[in-house]
């Protein structure tokens, strides 16, 4: 798809044009029914419909008389701008806060940037952390591939979770220290 979430929402942020989207979410419709629903001229609804086929948010039917809004498009922007409602549970979130902050640092199962603040690294952390089972050890290549399937800097991320006690590590091996333990 070459258009963009922000491009998206820039043709829906004028109030006419989310209107004439608001009415083709309902049915399909000619630009003349659209001028008149909406009291509008319509050389304006041509525009506003041209802007929004161009993003691909309503598309021209076969008949070619006829616009329909293509909900695929406005899901896909979605997607594009975090994962859905319930992947911050899916994610080990615990809380609505923790759930918050998981859906604005994971993109599709991985972490977009480590958080800067303390509080909201630590949710992160812990829900990395959940991939260790308590009482196994690790070497540090399991460690790094684990933590990989997030992150691109691996190592960054394996100190933080040593740093911040989630895991512990000796001599080469790592385990499950700290964090919370989901329970089946």
């Amino acid at each position: 798809m070459a258009e963009t979430p922000n491009e998206i929402l820039r043709a829906l942020a004028d109030p006419e044009r989310l209107q004439v989207a608001g009415l083709l979410a309902r049915s399909e419709r000619s630009p003349s029914e659209l001028a008149e629903a909406l009291d509008l001229p319509p050389t304006r609804v041509r525009r506003h419909l041209n802007r929004l086929t161009a993003t691909g948010v309503v598309r021209l039917n076969e008949d070619r008389r006829t616009y329909r809004l293509d909900a695929e498009t406005l899901r896909w922007a979605a997607e594009q701008v975090g994962p859905p409602r319930e992947a911050g549970i899916a994610l080990g979130a615990a809380s609505e806060g923790e759930e918050i902050v998981l859906r604005t640092f994971f993109r599709d199962g991985r972490l977009t940037e480590i958080p800067a603040k303390g509080s909201k690294r630590r949710i992160v952390l812990e829900r990395i952390a959940l991939e260790f089972e308590p009482g196994v050890r690790y070497d540090e290549r399991t460690v790094n591939a684990i933590v990989g399937r997030f992150y691109r800097d691996h190592a960054a991320i394996r100190r933080y979770l040593v740093d911040g006690g989630s895991l512990t590590r000796e001599r080469g091996e790592y385990w499950r220290s700290g964090g919370r333990v989901e329970v089946d």
